[in-house]
């Protein structure tokens, strides 16, 4: 059985179409009138057990209230879903039991507690034993790194911080399911890394992941299956490596130099098919480079072998512009799809 289950699954807004000002209001009372708009339109999706998804597409596609959906947050305008074989939204108790929730700029834990306290209170109402919860506990803090901020309150927690400790809050109960929201948003590089490590270790134990993010690399380090969902439609459904090397192939490294370089002749000779070119009045350069072709090590490498390096940065494509390259390609994902431009 799928962990997941939706089929046709539909959520309609209707939102009252007011006129301006007082007349308007005046008007609506007596004559109201209405708009709908689709938040998620006719979604058919299945997950499997162990199974990491990430469910990505622009701002206002729909991935959030698809989540509120799985949830039982909200309830379906029409359609059918199921979460390990529950339906959510009339059996809300027993499909928490069975989930972890992590929205990246909301928290679960309670302001002015100590998070161990916090901990506490969600194991009361997971109705954890005293054993399960200690060994469950234990594991999380061993692997997010909690231990120094268990007695901290979390208005006092640093936003990679009060991260950790969240997913810590919604692993407690060792879930089946887990829905994360755009999970490392603001976080630097450093937090980041820990945190999809953690994310792969979860999933490597069976747990089955629905990942919604705008960081490329989130995906690429964690998931293997990519849903592109626009209008509230899915768009793609498929493996996501073919993805990632067909529409999101270029990599920028950005680097801060001690000293203007003599000449870009050498790096560009070393690097071939990249573009170099210089930022700053020559105090930064900026390197395009298929990943396919040279690692970052390479670029890194091949930027010392010239000038000395006192910062770098990479950007990745967002997954916006992977988005608007596969409608430039017609969604194509296949053999025949076109290259990254």
């Amino acid at each position: 059985m799928a962990r997941i289950e939706a089929d046709d699954l539909r959520k309609v807004f209707r939102r009252p179409d007011k006129g301006p000002g007082l007349a308007g209001s005046l008007r609506h009372l007596v004559d109201r009138r209405y708009t709908e708009k689709a938040a998620v339109d006719g979604i058919s999706l299945r997950v499997e057990a162990g199974e990491a998804v990430a469910y990505v597409g622009p701002n206002g596609a729909g991935k959030s209230t698809t989540v509120k959906l799985l949830t039982g947050i909200l309830v379906p305008t029409s359609g059918e879903v199921r979460v390990n074989g529950i339906v959510p939204h009339r059996h809300r108790i027993e499909n928490a039991r069975n989930i972890g929730v992590v929205f990246g700029q909301r928290t679960s834990l309670w302001w002015d507690l100590p998070v161990r306290d916090s901990l506490e209170l969600l194991r009361d109402m997971h109705g954890l034993g005293a054993a399960e919860y200690r060994t469950n506990l234990d594991r999380l803090v061993e692997m997010l790194g909690i231990g120094d901020i268990l007695s901290s309150t979390a208005r006092r927690l640093s936003l990679g911080q009060r991260m950790r400790a969240d997913l810590a809050a919604a692993l407690l109960h060792d879930p089946p399911i887990v829905y994360l929201d755009e999970p490392t948003i603001g976080l630097d590089i450093e937090v980041k890394d820990r945190l999809r490590a953690f994310l792969r270790q979860v999933v490597a134990d069976g747990t089955t992941l629905l990942l919604t993010t705008h960081d490329l690399g989130d995906i690429e380090d964690v998931c293997s299956r990519l849903v592109i969902i626009d209008r509230g439609r899915i768009v793609h459904d498929g493996g996501l490596r073919q993805v990632i090397e067909t529409y999101a192939r270029e990599r920028v490294m950005h680097a801060d130099l001690a000293t203007r370089p003599a000449s870009l002749a050498g790096i560009a000779t070393r690097l071939a098919g990249a573009t170099v070119t210089e930022e700053r009045d020559g105090l930064a350069l900026a390197v395009a480079f298929d990943p396919l072709a040279h690692t970052a090590g390479d670029v890194l490498t091949a930027i010392q072998s010239e000038v000395d390096v006192v910062d770098l940065r990479i950007e990745e494509p967002a997954i916006e512009d992977v988005v608007r390259r596969m409608y430039a390609g017609q969604l194509a994902t296949g053999p025949d799809a076109p290259p990254a431009s």
